[in-house]
């Protein structure tokens, strides 16, 4: 098939690639303009423009899809099918129609819930069991397009990073099994019941609040590792928290109540296992303290 590839983050790279692997003539591909990242604020191009630049496909980075120039293009590309993975620009209706069996979207959540923007981290704030990947139509709505493949996962003791990588290999086989059998799926509506959203990240979010229950600090730590990564700070030194243990425990939330630095929350404990300090490379919780002590009643 004639397809547009459309996506941002190293999630979308297994997908773009899978398709390619596939045989399908992929005719342009879209990405987020390349943005100012890290300490020198360079300009940094996308995963995905990376990825198809290797691959020697052609590729697009407009802003938006506000003016009819953008448009036009992207209707004058003759697709197929559009596939949207993780994109994250808002697609006009123009857009979702200009190609003949519209656009697909693959989706990392088990929809109705978690439509939006991080699926993935909110599913492990949340603490929900399992999570998946959908394939759906794209319509106007936000993530409210008929589905027409999923599949489930648990999550386990997953962190982000390693559900995303999931997650990323997951979405790539579905959506070469779902164009390859694009005549026979029958798309299903998504219910009412059962909607959520999943917000985008704030990275206040990841300064940890022990006045909560043990269980959702370490849903915390492994939701923001490895981004924006889950922290405290000592003596005003941020401290990131990149794996932790739920232990029994008691004191006021947020106090050091163990030399090996068991940190008390609103009900139980936690004992991080993989610490980070500014600067330094990630490290286990005993080497941190061998160097750096964290005295029994150290408010975090």
């Amino acid at each position: 098939m004639r397809l547009a590839f459309m996506g941002t983050p190293a999630f979308a790279v297994p997908a773009l690639d899978a398709l390619v692997a596939a045989g399908h003539d992929i005719a342009a591909v879209y990405t987020q303009p390349p943005r100012p990242a890290a300490r020198g604020r360079a300009l940094t191009r996308s995963a995905v423009q990376l990825r198809a630049e290797v691959l020697g496909l052609p590729v697009r980075t407009p802003v938006n899809f506000k003016g009819e120039d953008e448009r036009t293009a992207f209707a004058d590309l003759d697709l197929d099918v559009a596939v949207v993975a993780a994109y994250g620009l808002i697609l006009p209706v123009a857009v979702l129609t200009a190609p003949r069996r519209g656009c697909i979207n693959i989706h990392a959540s088990l929809l109705p819930r978690w439509r939006g923007a991080a699926p993935i981290q909110r599913a492990i704030l949340a603490g929900d069991a399992t999570t998946g990947v959908t394939i759906m139509g794209m319509e106007k709505g936000l993530d409210t397009g008929p589905m027409l493949l999923a599949e489930a996962t648990p999550i386990g003791q997953k962190t982000a990073g390693e559900l995303t990588a999931e997650l990323a290999t997951m979405g790539a086989r579905l959506i070469v099994a779902a164009l390859a059998r694009i005549d026979s799926l029958t798309p299903v509506a998504q219910p009412d019941d059962g909607v959520t959203y999943a917000a985008k990240i704030d990275k206040g979010e990841a300064r940890l609040d022990f006045t909560r229950a043990a269980t959702a600090v370490e849903h915390a730590i492994r939701a923001f590792n490895p981004a924006p990564g889950a922290f405290v700070e000592v003596g005003g030194e941020r401290l990131k928290l990149l794996a932790a243990e739920v232990v029994a425990g008691d004191g006021p939330p947020g106090t050091v109540i163990d030399a090996g630095l068991i940190i008390a929350c609103g009900e139980g404990a936690i004992r991080p296992t993989l610490v980070q300090r500014a600067g330094k490379p990630a490290m286990a919780t005993a080497a941190l303290l061998n160097g750096w002590p964290i005295a029994v009643g150290t408010m975090l």
